[in-house]
């Protein structure tokens, strides 16, 4: 049996942080059975993202007027044309979904990579096929999987999950978007930006339902100004096959027929037979239970990083929480603090949010302030001409700090970094309102706001 220092059960993003310099000394593997680095660069982050690029482009070039263009619609050529070549580009991005660079930058860190289906056999071992590998601390990062929405009908007709739409190169004449959150409405404005007949189906009242109610109001308007038919507060009861794709039954009474369904209802930590019962772990629907430091709740040597813990689910918490992880390691006392964790969608205008909505800060029983700025009254939206956005503040009256933010407009997941760092330095109102902001950019949008939460401080 070898016998190693460190093993970490999945080969997600947090593996990029290992090596010779975050463990010196240690022995250290990693244990994947598909891809080493997670779903982000090769299905889900990176493909996405770059293919959003090419969609934007060939939106903007669309919507002349917003170039000031007045001979007439530019010709962005053929929509299969197009998505070709951005799915070319996609896959250069995601690296033809291979994960040997990856695989590589370990193995020269130090790392070893065994390969195969990992589980837990006990304390302090694991099995990888036939062969039993030995740890004396275990990270747990082995992600998540899409969820299915109890559909009946559903899994027998044309779908794709959210990895499945981001790998494939086909161009579907027709897509229904099971699901208004951040994935499906990034998928939707995809597919619609290259031709084709989109609709989301969100079962909640508004898109972005865990967001700001204006996010998700501004996102709608946006999506059906590209033609996206956008159905909140609207089940899909049932799901049957029809010539050349699938026909779905609403809970509005319409049957709507698409060439593709596609599902992008959420995802769930990947606990199942991974073997956590023979350590005594008991995986919550939620995900596996850490405490501050991310070490498995009532173990010693086990510890859990990414989806796999249900806790912000994104690749930039992954990342945050296997520093924390190998600074304990080290011999540190590190604590995860997830109060400026950002949320960001990358659809046009782009959704950026950090902290607490009010909604969320009132259940606390904080006594909350709000402020709003609305974007395109700055100079730099009126110089882009980009009219829309808001920028929505949350304080705390008592604390006099900023504990939410949510932003519309563009470059808003850029921008949303001053309030990442505010909620997390605790840094007071009146000092953020005195802060200066170069002239024109969308961080102006900022000032107002600011100045109204102070205004309000005053007058309490």
């Amino acid at each position: 049996m070898r016998q190693f220092d460190v093993v970490v059960l999945g080969g997600g993003g947090a593996v990029d942080w290992l090596g010779e310099e975050s463990l010196p000394g240690r022995r250290v593997a990693v244990v994947e059975a598909e891809r080493v680095g997670g779903a982000c660069p090769y299905v889900a982050c990176m493909p996405s993202k770059a293919l959003l690029r090419s969609a934007h482009l060939r939106r903007q070039l669309r919507r002349t007027e917003e170039l000031g263009a007045t001979a007439g619609p530019v010709d962005t050529g053929p929509a299969d044309g197009a998505y070709a070549a951005a799915v070319a580009r996609r896959d250069r991005v995601a690296e033809h979904r291979r994960d040997r660079g990856a695989v590589d930058r370990l193995r020269a860190a130090g790392v070893t990579v065994v390969r195969g289906q990992g589980r837990i056999d006990g304390p302090g071992t694991l099995a990888v096929g036939d062969e039993r590998i030995g740890w004396g601390h275990l990270i747990l990062n082995t992600g998540s999987s899409p969820s299915w929405p109890p559909v009946p009908g559903l899994e027998g007709v044309p779908t794709w999950t959210s990895d499945q739409a981001l790998s494939s190169p086909d161009r579907p004449e027709s897509v229904a978007v099971l699901g208004g959150g951040p994935v499906g409405c990034e998928l939707a404005q995809i597919y619609a930006a290259f031709g084709c007949r989109v609709t989301v189906l969100e079962a909640a009242p508004r898109l972005l339902a865990a967001e700001e109610p204006v996010a998700g109001q501004l996102l709608a308007e946006a999506l059906r100004a590209d033609g996206i038919e956008v159905c909140t507060g609207t089940r899909v009861e049932a799901a049957a096959v029809a010539p050349g794709g699938a026909t779905l039954r609403c809970s509005d009474g319409v049957a709507r027929r698409v060439a593709r369904v596609i599902v992008a209802t959420g995802r769930r930590p990947r606990v199942e037979a991974i073997g956590l019962e023979t350590i005594g772990v008991v995986a919550e629907p939620g995900g596996v239970a850490v405490d501050e430091h991310c070490r498995v709740v009532g173990q010693a040597a086990v510890w859990a990083v990414g989806d796999v813990t249900g806790i912000a689910p994104f690749t930039h918490t992954v990342n945050y929480q296997a520093r924390v992880v190998l600074a304990n390691l080290r011999g540190e006392d590190a604590r995860a603090d997830y109060r400026a964790i950002p949320r960001a969608v990358y659809t046009a205008p782009p959704v950026a949010a950090v902290g607490l909505t009010e909604a969320r800060a009132r259940a606390q029983g904080l006594a909350v302030l709000t402020a709003e700025t609305a974007v395109g009254e700055t100079a730099r939206a009126l110089a882009d001409g980009a009219p829309e956005g808001v920028l929505r503040l949350v304080a705390d009256r008592q604390a006099g700090i900023l504990v939410g933010a949510c932003a519309v407009g563009t470059r808003a997941d850029e921008w949303i970094g001053e309030a990442v760092v505010a909620i997390r330095a605790a840094v007071p109102l009146r000092v953020l309102a005195d802060v200066v902001h170069p002239f024109p950019t969308f961080s102006e949008s900022y000032e107002p706001a600011l100045r109204s939460l102070v205004a309000q401080l005053g007058a309490a």
